[in-house]
């Protein structure tokens, strides 16, 4: 069976910038120690857009839990607005 080596052509490098087409629906995953807060986050940062949150995990202590947050984004600018916007939010810990 033959191997397409293509890829092993160019290093895999993080610096890469994936290809995204605009406009998608988007991800986030936020993480804080208070449900409620997070989606009084959501709710301040989207606003009245078209966005569905989903709870993701909580911590076996219960300290930390976690939303999916899901939205559409127009184009580069404003997929990295809102990860600004909720990694300076209070209520979260942690945006990926």
């Amino acid at each position: 069976m033959a191997m397409n080596n293509d890829f092993l052509s160019k290093p895999f490098s993080c610096k890469d910038k994936p290809s995204i087409k605009y406009p998608c629906s988007w991800v986030y995953k936020i993480i804080g120690s208070n449900e409620e807060a997070l989606k009084k986050a959501v709710s301040a940062i989207i606003g009245n857009k078209n966005v569905v949150v989903t709870s993701s995990k909580r911590s076996s202590g219960g300290k930390y839990v976690s939303l999916n947050v899901e939205v559409l984004v127009l184009d580069e600018d404003s997929r990295q607005q809102y990860y600004q916007h909720f990694k300076n939010h209070t209520a979260v810990k942690v945006v990926m």
